[in-house]
């Protein structure tokens, strides 16, 4: 005699393993599935922890050649002819950084605004917005000789602080404008202007040959 039971516990077991043919369809959507959820997860492990490299050498070059012609058309002497050429340059940097940086970062197939890229720019706003602040404050005031070292920290502030997340060349030269601005506020008031030049010129021009030699341009 046959087995009620037995065939209902067969049929019910049938449905729930399922044919071999249906078993063998299944596993390999099951192991597509696997495979992109772990390669989803290596990509995001890897833009956290990777560094931003898209620092464009001839970007940053041009830039150090545009402030020494801005410090040397704004002259040695403080004050609002002297700022109004200086702002202008940083309006002229701006547009240089981001337009080289953008370049190398398409040609490089690397997001200037994820990842490292977004962390670098998210740390190193927040000192330039400050340093745009005080010079509002101070040339209110008229103390146009305070904004060198002022403008040397804050910017390397923020090279530093961005540059927790890229190459080692950029803490590096953050430090090298901190050191700058310190002897720019501390020292003589004759000597912040030369300091400003030798910062935003001189550093520029040696870190955009640094990072053109290693760095990919």
């Amino acid at each position: 005699m046959s087995d009620p039971s037995g065939s209902s516990r067969g049929s019910r077991l049938g449905s729930t393993v399922g044919s071999p043919e249906e078993a063998a369809v299944r596993s390999p959507r099951a192991l597509h599935a696997r495979a992109v959820a772990d390669l989803h997860y290596i990509r995001a492990t890897m833009e956290q922890a990777g560094a931003f490299t898209t620092f464009s050498g001839m970007g940053l070059a041009l830039i150090g050649g545009s402030a020494l012609v801005a410090g040397t058309v704004a002259g040695s002497v403080p004050g609002p002819r002297w700022l109004a050429v200086w702002l202008a340059e940083a309006v002229v940097a701006v547009a240089l950084g981001f337009s080289t940086g953008s370049r190398k970062a398409r040609a490089a197939g690397e997001p200037i605004f994820s990842g490292p890229g977004r962390k670098f720019l998210l740390s190193f706003a927040p000192p330039v917005a400050v340093g745009a602040l005080l010079t509002l404050a101070l040339a209110r005031a008229g103390l146009y000789g305070l904004l060198p070292g002022v403008w040397l920290l804050l910017y390397g502030t923020a090279v530093v602080t961005g540059g927790a997340f890229s190459v080692r060349a950029v803490p590096a030269t953050g430090a090298g404008f901190l050191a700058l601005g310190a002897g720019a506020l501390l020292g003589p008031p004759a000597w912040g202007p030369w300091f400003l030049l030798l910062g935003f010129g001189g550093l520029h021009l040696l870190f955009g040959a640094v990072v053109a030699r290693r760095y990919g341009g």
